[in-house]
């Protein structure tokens, strides 16, 4: 088994860190630069940034938290969030990314994934996905920060998102987001079982236990999580050292 990852996400909003639950209810949390020298400082093995308003307002990417941001912390930086062009992808890199997350626009664009993989290469290219349980009992895919629902099927996307040339995908329940009941299982193990690139887990993780509950229950790659080192109520230290105690390879 490879070695599991642990990922903090800032979600940033007016350049502040910010946390909703179910993407509502929005709270300031803190500055994204600090934050991210203190999960560094934790042992986290990856950074995610998101501009959660960046699509729905029309706003290219954070580029100034990110320069500051790759300045001070030694691990991947992951940074999603109005990225509409290869040429946004580009700067991201320039200004200290090592990978780019799209999310709506990709949808909308897929042609957006394989340019970027094409020119980047698949390994800088991670697709995150906003989904939500359907009336069917399927999954359906939303954008703009889960406010539109473009009723599209999520097995159907994400086998497209790989055949595009995705290197990863970073999959968020909408139902679980920000509520602390877990990560979504089942529709992350529908999701792993149907792509051969790395999933990561995001959206739930409320205890200890969850993140190594994910790693045994489905074969997802890593687990991000927000509200719990936000608020410290873990460290990534904590997560990894409960996931060694089960037996579960990390970083």
């Amino acid at each position: 088994m490879l070695a599991k990852r642990i990922i903090p996400c800032l979600d940033v909003r007016d350049g502040k860190v910010v946390k909703g639950v179910n993407f509502k209810g929005i709270k300031e949390v803190g500055d994204p630069v600090e934050c991210a020298c203190e999960y560094n400082a934790q042992g986290a093995d990856e950074i995610v940034f998101y501009d959660i308003t960046a699509s729905h307002e029309g706003r290219g990417v954070i580029l100034d938290v990110v320069r500051e941001t790759a300045k001070k912390v030694f691990v991947p930086l992951t940074v999603g969030g109005g990225i509409k062009t290869v040429d946004d992808m580009r700067n991201a890199l320039r200004a200290g990314a090592d990978k780019i997350s799209v999310n709506s626009q990709a949808v909308q664009n897929p042609q957006l994934i394989k340019d970027g993989a094409d020119i980047f290469g698949s390994q800088c290219i991670c697709v995150g996905i906003d989904t939500k349980k359907a009336p069917d009992g399927s999954w359906t895919v939303f954008i703009n920060g889960g406010r539109i629902d473009m009723h599209l099927d999520l097995i159907e996307w994400v086998k497209t998102v790989e055949r595009l040339g995705a290197g990863e995908i970073c999959l968020n329940s909408m139902d679980t987001d920000g509520v602390r009941g877990g990560f979504d299982i089942p529709m992350l193990k529908a999701v792993v079982q149907a792509v051969n690139i790395p999933v990561i887990a995001s959206g739930g993780a409320g205890q200890l236990g969850d993140f190594a509950d994910a790693f045994i229950k489905t074969d997802c790659s890593a687990a991000l999580a927000a509200s719990l080192f936000h608020f410290k109520e873990l460290t990534v230290k904590q997560v990894k050292d409960d996931c060694r105690s089960k037996g579960i390879p990390v970083r």
